[in-house]
């Protein structure tokens, strides 16, 4: 089992799952699909990425897409992208 989910969208993580740096250094804190050369392969707000994700987390979980959308909004939040700044 990945000792590493990704810190945008929880996806475990194995090394060649890992995003990039600028520099093109593995970075494993983010996901090849979240994180490329240094940067968020997309600019969207917790919001959208939550509905964005719906449906592949519908795809593994065994439950209604209300309940879905809850444990989304709940979880993302601990993810270091998502954590609001104090």
């Amino acid at each position: 089992m990945s000792e590493h989910i990704c810190q945008s969208c929880g996806m475990p993580m194995d090394s060649e799952d890992f995003g990039t740096d600028a520099d093109g250094a593995k970075n494993k804190e983010y996901c090849h699909y979240c994180f490329k050369k240094g940067k968020f392969t997309e600019d969207v707000s917790l919001e959208a990425f939550i509905e964005q994700s719906l449906p592949f987390f519908l795809k593994e979980a065994k439950t209604t897409e209300e309940e879905a959308r809850k444990q989304l909004q709940q979880f993302f939040p601990m993810l270091r992208r998502w954590k609001k700044k104090i």
